[in-house]
């Protein structure tokens, strides 16, 4: 079957797979634009006749263009729909909703990796979503007028997103009793600010985080940034000016400011991996960062975290970090995040041959990834919610792979000048949707898959859809398991010296 209704409408998928029925791009909340525009989300229009949903929607405004997925172009407008997977069989299953990444700034729902089919094997009703992005989603506007522009726009839309799944999910086999939502990156990160959020209580019943970044912003941070946004716009930074500016004026001066960051080394933190947008912690929707929010305001929730070992050379291979070669700078990147004096050192007695390079970015990854995704998981546990944490650290030889004399990434992915692939950001998530043969996450993933990758693959799809389903996934909450690196115990291993480095920073000190 792949006629379905919804509280708008009828819709008509279309077949993927033996079994499989996907249903793509209904809309979850109406166009984002005109009077809509910076706006919280308004409910969906309704339609007559049957909706053919047999391709993705309109992504949100952004400059990116990723491999395989669509681009943004001025004049797509119903950007805010979702995509359901679905088994053609009847029954009520656990549901699973991913939020995708990209810096707040790029990504969407469409990208290649993101297919449902193989979780649905699994036992799961899979939905993925675009919501809104950059200054549409996340830019601050100054109040006036007595007009309403909420901040985190762009976590309203996932909210919205939930209250439609609540609303429609069962007509597509799942069970609304039993979400679970997922992501990783900035897409986690809005999962962990929406476990401590008031607007989202009781729309998901599990989350399942990979590479949790943060922290979540300050106001001030948020204020200074449209003021240089609207600066390169050329508009004044006032609600008047800014909804003056259209959606393509505020990517391109949103994408001047970043180039304006990289080229300033006084710049501070913003310097090495500019991100403009983020979460801003305005005690309205979002209290504070979801580290300091204590047990009474953090949902009760089961929580499953997941981070890369080595999570920032990706960042490194595709450029959009600062690269740091040499010991002043090392000294100057710490400095200008205030990480404590004893954190490099530590790192460098845990690398003792590794070049500075390498140094730089173990310690940025953690600090941006790994640590709080680590920190995020032991305050949702001490708070007395059932949490597990897992590392992803699979590497292998690139299989033929060419290396450069440098040790460069090549297309078959991330090689060291050794032949090893490695375990970075984004790495791990073709293997828990169970998509590592796609031919479009080779580069991450190193190449095509071994027996052994999709063994591993096998093992991470059944994690999740078993959390999912029941809330474990499939080892216990004093356990950390290893993915990848042969025995996936967990007993205490190498990263555990790279934890204890980070014993007396304060991530208040590494706010940008």
């Amino acid at each position: 079957m792949s006629l379905f209704s919804t509280v708008n409408g009828r819709v008509r998928g279309r077949r993927t797979a033996p079994g499989v029925v996907a249903v793509l791009g209904i809309p979850y909340a109406a166009p984002p634009f005109g009077p809509d525009r910076f706006k919280a989300p308004r409910p969906a229009r309704p339609w007559q006749g049957i909706r053919e949903c047999v391709a993705f929607g309109p992504v949100a405004p952004q400059s990116a263009e990723l491999p395989g997925a669509p681009t943004w172009s001025p004049g797509d407008e119903d950007v805010l729909s979702l995509n359901i997977w679905t088994s053609s069989s009847a029954g009520e299953r656990p549901v699973l909703v991913w939020i995708h990444g990209g810096a707040y700034t790029f990504g969407s729902s469409a990208q290649p990796d993101f297919d449902g089919t193989a979780l649905v094997r699994a036992g799961l009703v899979v939905v993925t979503l675009n919501y809104r992005l950059g200054f549409e989603g996340f830019g601050h506007i100054p109040a006036s007028d007595g007009s309403e522009f909420p901040a985190n726009r762009g976590l309203l839309d996932q909210i919205a997103a939930l209250e439609w799944v609540r609303d429609n999910i069962a007509a597509f086999g799942g069970d609304p009793a039993n979400v679970t939502v997922a992501g990783q990156s900035s897409g986690a990160a809005s999962i962990a600010c929406l476990t401590v959020m008031e607007r989202a209580r009781g729309l998901f019943h599990r989350a399942i985080a990979h590479s949790v970044v943060g922290p979540v912003y300050s106001p001030r941070l948020a204020a200074d940034t449209t003021r240089l946004v609207a600066a390169a716009a050329e508009v004044p930074p006032t609600a008047a000016g800014l909804t003056a500016a259209s959606p393509s004026d505020l990517v391109r001066a949103s994408d001047r400011v970043v180039a304006a960051f990289r080229d300033d080394p006084s710049a501070g933190a913003r310097h090495y991996d500019p991100v403009l947008y983020g979460p801003v912690a305005d005690g309205v929707l979002l209290p504070a960062d979801p580290l300091a929010v204590g047990a009474a305001h953090r949902a009760d929730v089961d929580l499953l975290v997941c981070h890369t070992t080595e999570e920032y050379w990706l960042p490194d291979a595709v450029g959009s970090s600062k690269k740091i070669t040499t010991e002043s700078q090392l000294t100057t990147f710490a400095k200008d995040f205030g990480l404590p004096d004893d954190l490099v050192p530590a790192y460098r007695a845990l690398l003792p041959d590794a070049p500075v390079l390498d140094v730089y970015l173990a310690i940025y990854g953690d600090m941006s990834f790994g640590e709080y995704s680590s920190r995020l998981a032991e305050r949702h546990a001490g708070a007395g919610r059932r949490t597990y944490l897992s590392r992803f650290a699979r590497k292998r030889g690139t299989a033929g792979g060419v290396v450069t004399e440098e040790g460069a990434v090549t297309e078959e992915g991330a090689v060291t000048a050794d032949g090893v692939v490695r375990p970075w950001h984004c790495a791990d998530v073709p293997f828990a949707f169970g998509t590592v043969d796609l031919p479009e996450v080779a580069f991450l993933i190193g190449g095509p898959p071994t027996a052994e990758d999709h063994e591993l693959s096998r093992r991470m799809v059944r994690a999740w859809a078993d959390f999912a389903a029941t809330g474990e996934p499939g080892w216990g909450t004093d356990t950390v398991r290893i993915w990848g690196a042969g025995d996936e115990g967990g007993a205490p291993g190498a990263y555990d010296g790279f934890r204890a480095a980070w014993r007396t920073a304060d991530y208040s000190l590494v706010h940008p």
